[in-house]
């Protein structure tokens, strides 16, 4: 069976088992994971887009208006599916046609209204599960996204401001046919003071840091980087130091079925071990990802288990250094899926992991 097949057999197995009627997706994230990659993304900041998926016991539609159903079919469209569409100024049709397609039975969706039920959680586990065809398609994204930030942090100059550094790696993502969900972008007058740097009219100065969520066939990858114009500090090389440390403690802990709490306490451990203990209470610290950049993010409360294959991103950070990879963890194997070779590493457990770049 090809991908969408077992997706579409996976989602009639959960609604036999729940008396479903019908499964409505809407947003973007789901939309994507049943249609093998597809995208129904216009507005890109939007969670749900301009069509969205339909199953029943033995029918599977892209539900869409009259406005995009042309684009739709022309420009990748699912197979397995059957497009239907409306007139936009009458999307009551399509709540007519749901109604009749689930035989007046009980109709689940990610994004539930109107009488409907949330998605069964099988459903919502399933979606965590990366088959080889999704870690393909994650390992290409995510190589090509470090690509565009080596590209984008090579030529970075500290007369640059953070505006420049964020619009020049939106530009890269964008040429490589990545949707830039999230560009920050830091010198050195904030790096040290804020986790989310959202950049400003700034200069660059002397170090800046670099982070990313991006997406290409709904699947999103995350990295930081760090660009240097002079020579790191000492305490700046320690503490890139001490982050790492802090993540491979924390990859360690990543075998499948681990309750992602027990791996929160290890990354606190961690922390404190490294002599930053109140440093977790900064900025939360990653999680599962997928087509959302984080699909659950780790706390001392989140009893959902690490699924067999997964994606993660998890981002311990100190003031002014981070560390964060998108990886792939199959049965506690860790790869890491945004690497470039062209940029600086240091290895720690054996594994390679960024630098900084220096170019004093």
């Amino acid at each position: 069976m090809n991908e969408i097949a077992v997706k579409l057999a996976q989602i009639r197995g959960a609604m036999r088992e729940h008396r479903l009627g019908a499964v409505r997706l809407r947003g973007s994230d789901w939309y994507a994971w049943a249609t093998a990659g597809a995208s129904n993304v216009v507005l890109l900041a939007a969670e749900t887009g301009v069509a969205e998926v339909l199953v029943t016991a033995d029918g599977a539609w892209v539900l869409t208006d009259v406005i995009e159903a042309e684009r739709l079919a022309g420009e990748g469209f699912p197979q397995g599916f059957t497009l239907w569409s409306h007139a936009w100024q009458q999307p009551a049709l399509r709540e007519e046609m749901v109604r009749e397609m689930a035989g007046g039975a009980i109709v689940a969706s990610d994004r539930p209204s109107s009488g409907e039920v949330s998605l069964p959680p099988q459903l919502e586990q399933q979606k965590l599960r990366l088959c080889e065809e999704e870690i393909g398609r994650y390992r290409a994204l995510s190589v090509e996204s470090a690509q565009a930030m080596t590209e984008v942090l090579q030529a970075a100059r500290p007369e640059h401001t953070e505006h420049e550094l964020a619009a020049a790696c939106a530009h890269a993502l964008m040429a490589r046919g990545i949707e830039p969900l999230l560009v920050q972008a830091g010198g050195e007058e904030r790096v040290a003071r804020f986790r989310h740097l959202l950049p400003t009219a700034a200069r660059l100065g002397s170090r800046a840091m670099l982070a990313i969520c991006a997406r290409r066939c709904g699947l999103v990858a995350s990295a930081t980087r760090f660009v240097y114009f002079r020579q790191p500090t000492s305490q700046e090389r320690r503490w890139t130091q001490d982050v790492a440390h802090i993540e491979a403690a924390c990859f360690r802990a990543c075998g499948a079925g681990r309750p992602m709490r027990e791996i929160y306490a290890t990354l606190a451990a961690a922390y404190e071990t490294a002599g930053h203990a109140e440093q977790i209470d900064r900025h939360h610290q990653g999680g599962l990802a997928g087509y959302r950049a984080r699909e659950i993010v780790a706390s001392p409360h989140t009893d959902a288990p690490v699924p067999p294959r997964c994606a993660m991103a998890w981002n311990p950070s100190l003031p002014g250094a981070k560390i964060e990879d998108t990886v792939a963890a199959d049965a506690g194997a860790i790869e890491v899926l945004t690497a470039d070779p062209a940029w600086p590493v240091f290895e720690v457990d054996g594994r390679a992991r960024p630098d900084l770049l220096v170019r004093p």
